[in-house]
């Protein structure tokens, strides 16, 4: 049985109290998108775990110039740690020992942007934050919207586990 770990780190205090349960919703959000998402045979029987940051603009806009070679914040960036774009055998996975939780890799959402953008698309905060969290762990599972075609599909799963969770579509 597949099983996921979620770690999440504040690094500002503008993320304390930031909505109610927010830690327990995030792992939720994240742990939901996760079970929902298609995975590749791999990952049967393995334990896996997620790590989220919660930061900055300033941080994030470190990463974004570093990773990206983009000089601006953003609202999330996903650091996956396997390459799933390509076919995954059991044998990728054999590095990590069988008692060892295997990294997908890390998520980091800006505090700043993500309330900026609330008011304009007027959301809550939560409603956001944990779009964010969905839409962050589809493309840690390989989900991408770089083509119209990609971009569909993730929206459709990105709206099923928030209904799951009891969120609205974000994309209408």
């Amino acid at each position: 049985m597949i099983s996921l770990k979620i770690k999440i780190e504040a690094t500002s205090d503008q993320w304390k109290n930031v909505f109610p349960s927010y830690k327990k919703k995030i792992q939720e959000a994240a742990a939901c998108a996760f079970l929902l998402a298609k995975k590749p045979a791999a990952f049967k029987d393995r334990d896996f775990e997620i790590n989220i940051v919660l930061t900055t603009d300033a941080n994030i806009k470190k990463l974004n110039k570093s990773y990206r070679g983009k000089d601006a914040a953003t609202n999330v960036l996903s650091f996956p740690q396997i390459n799933l774009c390509a076919p995954l055998k059991k044998s990728d996975l054999a590095v990590f020992p069988e008692t060892a939780s295997i990294p997908l890799g890390d998520i980091v959402v800006a505090y700043q942007t993500t309330k900026k953008e609330t008011k304009e698309e007027s959301k809550t905060m939560e409603e956001h934050v944990l779009h964010l969290i969905v839409h962050g762990t589809l493309h840690l599972l390989g989900q991408d919207h770089m083509k119209d075609a990609d971009a569909s599909k993730m929206e459709k799963l990105e709206a099923k586990v928030l209904d799951t969770l009891g969120y609205e579509n974000p994309y209408k």
